[in-house]
């Protein structure tokens, strides 16, 4: 019995793909903490090559991983000096470019940031802005959110950050 084999679905015309990200980084002193590209007021920010921008980093690999290209670390080795200190906002207007040229568009997105301290609610509102402005979407097409883990492991010993993204994409006309 013959086997068939499905065309790759970059070429073969499939109008929609689902990605899915996660980024950790631990906290670090002397760094400003970065999250969704905005400044949140915090003693300790995330240790990385980049800015640190947990949200951001899961999101990229969300959208890398939905248009079935490879992840992050590739595109931005963290050993490569020109991605030093690079900007979650940059990371964002990088996204923007890619999805245009591979011609996807965002049907939405959803991320969560699990941290137990600080509290982030107050920030949520700016990091939605920011993040829809940098991939030139609608708000209205940008979930963030954030929650605890009611003390337990990495983040709720105040260890760190983690953050996870799921992306919607569809191909443009």
């Amino acid at each position: 019995m013959e086997k068939s084999v499905k065309p790759d679905v970059r070429s073969s015309g499939c109008a929609l793909r689902v990605g899915t990200g996660l980024d950790v980084h631990a906290f670090a002193p002397d760094r400003r903490l970065m999250l969704g590209g905005v400044e949140v007021d915090y003693p300790l920010g995330l240790a990385g090559h980049s800015d640190a921008d947990v949200l951001v980093h899961a999101l990229t690999d969300a959208l890398l991983g939905a248009m079935g290209l490879r992840d992050i670390g590739f595109y931005y080795p963290p050993d490569q000096e020109r991605w030093r200190g690079y900007s979650g906002q940059a990371f964002l207007e990088d996204m923007r470019r890619r999805l245009a040229d591979e011609g996807w568009e965002i049907v939405n997105l959803d991320c969560v940031v699990v941290a137990q301290k600080p509290k982030l609610a107050p920030y949520i509102p700016r990091m939605i802005e920011t993040v829809a402005a940098g991939l030139g979407i609608a708000p209205s097409r940008v979930g963030i959110k954030a929650t605890t883990t009611e003390g337990l492991g990495f983040t709720g010993r105040g260890e760190g950050i983690l953050a996870q993204a799921v992306v919607l994409l569809q191909k443009g006309p």
